[in-house]
């Protein structure tokens, strides 16, 4: 839910913010000179910039999996690699979950292909 609110705050604050640059710099008595008016453009703008944000957050994890070309670990396939990752996830200093019992149970683990690094990131 905080996420969703982040979200439309964040979007709704750029529309408020587009429109005061709008009004400061004139545009809205170019568009009513024009036959058009700034309300119109707005509502275009917050379709376009809400629709494109939806699409590149649907997109964003299939695009760092492709683009880095890693491997998920399943805890079922890869049993003791899991548990080794959970072990060393679980004494990092630099790692701070909400809840390290329930936190190291969900964490998405995937290994870069061909190299020997690994990334364990909680979602």
């Amino acid at each position: 839910m905080k996420r969703i609110v982040l979200f439309l705050a964040t979007n709704l604050a750029i529309i408020f913010i587009l429109s005061i640059a709008a009004r400061l710099l004139g545009v809205d008595q170019w568009l009513a000179a024009n036959g058009g008016n700034l309300g119109g453009l707005l509502v275009f703008a917050a379709l376009f910039g809400f629709g494109g944000s939806l699409i590149s957050l649907a997109i964003s994890k299939w695009m760092a999996k492709r683009a880095m070309g890693v491997q998920v670990i399943v805890a079922d396939r890869h049993a003791s690699l899991h548990l080794t990752l959970l072990s060393v996830v679980g004494r990092s200093p630099f790692i701070r979950p909400r809840s390290r019992s329930l936190a190291l149970l969900n964490l998405d683990m995937i290994v870069p292909t061909g190299t020997p690094a690994m990334l364990a990131t909680s979602a």
